[in-house]
């Protein structure tokens, strides 16, 4: 699972996605920033929507509120993408039922920064 779309990835360094987003690149990801208004994160290109990305995605990685993680989760599912990974207090049970569902993977209420520190 190499292909990470982060949403919620913007410029700002005090948000927690920002600094995850470094961490999966550094470790060899590839990180496709998904946030309104579409900026440049740590080199990479960013998109809107989920859907206005031209490449396989493995990952969507939510950085969004609980009550809009629906949404992001069911675009996830539209795309073809392998997993979604909601973040730490991003819980959805019904969101996450749909992914299974559907065939994804699923993790919830977890940070792959947290997970990272924690194999070594």
């Amino acid at each position: 699972m190499k292909t990470w779309a982060i949403v919620g990835l913007g410029n700002n360094p005090e948000r927690a996605a920002f600094g995850v987003a470094k961490l999966l690149q550094d470790k060899g990801h590839t990180i496709i920033p998904v946030y309104p208004r579409a900026e440049i994160v740590h080199g990479e290109n960013g998109f809107k929507t989920l859907s206005e990305i031209p490449v396989p995605v493995d990952v969507v990685d939510c950085f969004v509120n609980s009550k809009l993680v629906g949404k992001v989760v069911d675009e996830a599912i539209s795309i073809g993408a392998k997993a979604v990974w909601l973040q730490l207090d991003v819980i959805d049970q019904e969101a996450i039922a749909r992914a299974q569902a559907a065939g994804l993977l699923t993790v919830m209420d977890r940070c792959p920064a947290i997970e990272y520190r924690n194999r070594n």
